[in-house]
């Protein structure tokens, strides 16, 4: 009995930083059979690192706070799918990444629509014309968001968040060497745009 207290004890000291894996494949396993307040522990234990990519891949608050929003709602939908092959938080990273990109293809979709019926009207209104001369500094955030989208989310995956090029090429389904490609791009567009 005393022991347990012990590990349980330590077990809450470290879920205050992060939850450890098997924590977290002993949650997913109580919120496959429906344990709501086991996935809110999953939740409140990924949710800030999910939303930071979701900023870095989005460039945008409220596009971040609706892809975490979207990733975890995906996650309770698929967990039976989970499979304990992989780090909880790296399954998550799949799914943000996927949502992330269905957004920027309805979004270009949407882009085409207005094109079609409106480009005249946007290219002639001073608002829209206004719009795209700021003159800011440029900063880290500001450069990333000229990095083309797969090339933005690996470099945020490999050198932000620190996963390797073959679990790269696990969350966003692409090959190792298109990892490679991608970040040497990524960091390349970055060098020019800060020196700037």
């Amino acid at each position: 009995m005393y022991s347990i207290a012990i590990e349980e004890e330590t077990l809450e000291i470290t879920s205050a930083n992060a939850v450890p894996e098997s924590r977290d494949f002993e949650l997913i396993k109580m919120a496959k059979v429906g344990s709501t307040a086991a996935f809110k522990e999953l939740y409140e234990s990924n949710v800030k690192r999910i939303y930071t990519v979701c900023l870095r891949f989005a460039q945008d608050m409220d596009m971040a706070d609706e892809l975490t929003q979207e990733v975890f709602i995906k996650a309770w939908e698929k967990l039976h799918t989970f499979q304990f092959q992989s780090k909880f938080s790296s399954w998550l990273y799949s799914i943000a990444s996927n949502q992330f990109l269905m957004h920027k293809r309805s979004e270009k979709r949407f882009l085409r629509h207005v094109e079609e019926f409106g480009e005249q009207a946007m290219r002639d209104n001073p608002v829209f014309r206004a719009h795209g001369s700021n003159d800011y500094g440029i900063d880290l955030e500001t450069a990333l968001a000229k990095v083309p989208e797969q090339a933005r989310m690996v470099f945020i995956l490999h050198d932000i968040e620190g996963y390797k090029h073959h679990e790269i090429s696990e969350i966003m389904n692409i090959e190792v060497g298109t990892s490679k490609a991608h970040l040497h791009r990524a960091r390349r567009i970055l060098r020019e745009e800060l020196s700037k």
